[in-house]
C-alpha cells in the first residue's frame, strides 16, 4: 500500500514562521509608539491601555477606515513603507473632528501569502504615523489567507480609539451663520477617489507609474502615493483652546457631501474656491479626464484636508495661533443662511 503524503499548513500555503519573523521585525516600530498608558507588551491577544482619570466627563471616541483602492499603486510602485500612515490618517482624522485625541491605534493585515518584510515594512509606516499623532499602536493581525488574495497583493485596515472630555465635544450644534471657515492644506490626493484616478491615469491616458510629470516634479506614482496627512498636531491645541463649532475631515464626497454634516437645517457653507490655489495634481486629474468641476469638488479634497468652523469673534486669535505656529491655512468662507448645503463660489463656478 502506499504510504499516503501527510499535508502541512504550509503545503496549503500558510506560512506561521514567517508570520512570526513579521512580528520580530516590527517589535521595535511598535514599541516606539507606546504611551505610559500601555499596559504589557506585543504579542498578547489584545492591546491593554489604562485611560487617565483626568478627565471628568471622559467620552470614547472610535473610528475604523482603510485605504482603498490607494493600495492598488503600492502594488504597481512595490513600495510599502508609507500606506501604512494612510490607514492611521483616515482613522485618527476622523475622531479628531469630533474633538478627541487619538489614545490608540490597532491595524488588520489580510494577504495571500506573508512576506515578513514587507509586513513589516508596512507596520513601520503605520508606527511612525502613529507615533507622529500621539497614539500608541498596541495591537494588530496579520491574517494569511492563501488562495484568498492575488499574488503579492493585501489589505489593510485600521481602528482607533480617542477620548474627548464631554465638554469639548465637537458636534455641529454650535454651528450659527455669520461663522468663519477656515482650511488646512492636504498633501495631495490623500486616500479618496482612487477609483476615478486610476481610470483617468491608466485607463484613458495609459500612464505607467513610472511616468514623470513635469508639473508634479515627480513621477506619477511618487506623487500619488503621497501618504495623507496626519492632522491632531496641528489641532489638538486648537481643540484645547479655542471654541471650535465644527470640524470637516474632507474625505469620499469632498465639499459637497462632507461639510453639510455639521450644518445646522437652517444654514449653508459658502466656500470660496478661489481662496486658495488647487494643486497640479487636481488640475491634472481634471484635464486628463475632462472631469466637470462640480464632479471634482464632489470626489477629491481639491487641496484643502480639513475644514475648521469658528465663530467670528474668535477668528483672529484662531488666525494668529495658526501663524505662529507656522501653519498654513486658507481664508475659505462662511456660514450663510441656508438649507444644509455646500454653496461652491468663485474659481470655476463664478461668482
Amino acid at each position: 500500500m502506499t504510504e499516503k503524503k501527510s499535508i502541512t499548513y504550509a503545503d496549503a500555503g500558510v506560512d506561521i514562521d514567517a508570520g512570526n519573523k513579521a512580528v520580530e521585525l516590527m517589535k521595535d516600530s511598535v514599541r516606539a509608539t507606546y504611551r505610559p498608558e500601555v499596559i504589557g507588551d506585543l504579542g498578547g491577544f489584545g492591546g491593554l491601555f489604562a485611560l487617565q482619570t483626568t478627565y471628568k466627563e471622559p467620552v470614547l471616541v472610535s473610528g475604523t477606515d482603510g485605504v482603498g483602492t490607494k493600495l492598488k499603486i503600492a502594488f504597481m510602485m512595490d513600495r510599502h513603507d508609507t500606506i501604512g500612515q494612510d490607514a492611521v490618517a483616515m482613522c485618527v482624522n476622523d475622531v479628531l473632528v469630533q474633538g478627541a485625541e487619538p489614545l490608540f491605534f490597532l491595524d488588520y493585515i489580510a494577504t495571500a501569502k506573508v512576506e515578513s518584510q514587507k509586513i513589516a515594512d508596512i507596520v513601520a509606516g503605520v508606527a511612525r504615523a502613529c507615533k507622529e499623532s500621539g497614539c500608541a499602536l498596541i495591537g494588530g493581525e496579520t491574517a494569511e489567507m492563501a488562495g484568498f488574495y492575488a499574488k503579492d497583493e493585501y489589505d489593510i485596515a485600521g481602528f482607533t480609539v480617542g477620548v474627548v472630555e464631554k465638554s469639548k465635544m465637537i458636534t455641529g450644534s454650535k454651528v450659527k451663520a455669520g461663522d468663519v471657515l477656515l482650511g488646512l492644506p492636504s498633501t495631495g490626493v490623500h486616500s479618496n477617489g482612487y477609483s476615478l484616478v486610476r481610470k483617468i491615469c491608466f485607463d484613458a491616458m495609459g500612464f505607467t507609474v513610472d511616468k514623470y510629470i513635469p508639473e508634479f516634479g515627480k513621477t506619477l506614482g511618487e506623487e500619488l502615493l503621497t501618504p495623507t496627512r496626519l492632522y491632531p498636531k496641528t489641532c489638538l491645541p486648537l481643540i484645547r483652546n479655542f471654541d471650535i463649532h465644527g470640524m470637516v475631515h474632507i474625505t469620499g464626497g469632498g465639499f459637497y457631501d462632507n461639510i453639510p454634516r455639521v450644518l445646522p437645517a437652517d444654514c449653508d457653507a459658502e466656500v470660496h474656491a478661489d481662496a486658495w490655489e488647487v494643486p497640479a495634481v487636481f488640475r491634472k486629474l481634471q484635464e486628463w479626464g475632462n472631469v466637470p468641476w462640480k464632479e471634482m469638488y464632489r470626489t477629491f479634497n481639491m487641496g484643502v484636508g480639513m475644514v475648521l468652523v469658528f465663530g467670528a469673534d474668535e477668528a483672529d486669535a484662531v488666525r494668529a495661533h495658526l501663524k505662529a505656529n507656522n501653519e498654513k491655512f486658507y481664508e475659505l468662507g462662511s456660514i450663510i443662511p441656508g438649507r444644509k448645503q455646500t454653496v461652491m463660489k468663485g474659481g470655476v463656478f463664478g461668482d
